[in-house]
């Protein structure tokens, strides 16, 4: 591995572990548009998470250079609804799906990307089981070249992650439950206070707050990670949330 491609991966896997660390989701939104903007080329991002209640629809915005607002009052006009909510993870360039002579036609084109001096867009839906949860749509401005595949494969590595904290998210609204570790703790055998630092780990807490929460040393907070580790098959914090979220034991909703 060159140092451009350990330069790479290390930016991701700091961007995959803050959608999962940062506390604050509308926060954590925020960041996630930023980081991207050190990697991909936009002018603007819209990032709009599903309505709550089962109702069709986007709110809740977090954006870069946009109010948001139009999304959600012309989301009717969209022409990429029938994509939006079908409940699948998917990320797209818009003239992947519709020819720019028919797009720059149509209404929702003219009532928005005209107004705000744009052209072409990439989206990156999130669902989980088969929920729509949210759609960050990235913007460039008239005269400007399209996002090309290669923008596609980097918010490809990264979608099903903002979909697990996006539906963590939505687990907490409705009142389910966060996290259920049972299932991976007697797989991978772990010790009851094993079982309680994972926990924390997997609120994304630092080492000094779970020791303190814990009442233990540093020094026996490491060991017990380690323990976790060595039992799990890991190396670090985003490999254990990633297997536990793969190994399905975090507990699903009612009815879902």
């Amino acid at each position: 591995m060159n140092v451009h491609e350990l330069n790479d991966w290390m930016f991701f896997n700091n961007l995959i572990y803050k959608i999962y660390t940062i506390a604050d989701e509308r926060e954590m939104r925020g960041h996630f548009i930023s980081q991207l903007k050190m990697v991909l080329d936009f002018d603007a991002a819209d990032f709009h998470l599903a309505k709550d209640g089962g109702s069709v629809g986007v709110d809740n915005f977090v954006g870069f250079n946009s109010d948001g607002t139009d999304a959600e009052k012309y989301d009717e006009l969209d022409y990429s609804r029938g994509i939006l909510y079908c409940g699948k993870c998917i990320v797209y360039r818009e003239t992947d799906i519709i020819s720019d002579d028919i797009r720059i036609n149509s209404e929702y084109y003219k009532k928005i990307y005209l107004k705000n001096h744009w052209h072409y867009a990439m989206q990156m839906i999130f669902a989980r089981n088969k929920r729509f949860l949210g759609v960050l749509t990235l913007y460039r401005s008239i005269g400007k070249e399209d996002f090309t595949h290669d923008d596609i494969m980097i918010l490809d590595m990264i979608k099903d992650h903002m979909a697990f904290r996006l539906y963590s998210e939505y687990e907490k609204r409705c009142g389910h439950t966060e996290l259920d570790t049972r299932g991976f703790c007697e797989k991978y055998r772990l010790t009851n206070r094993e079982t309680s630092v994972l926990e924390h780990i997997l609120r994304g807490e630092e080492n000094s707050e779970i020791s303190e929460k814990l009442v233990i040393s540093i020094h026996t907070l490491k060991k017990h990670i380690l323990n976790i580790y060595r039992k799990a098959e890991v190396n670090n914090r985003l490999q254990l949330m990633n297997k536990v979220q793969e190994t399905k034991f975090f507990s699903t909703p009612k009815g879902v």
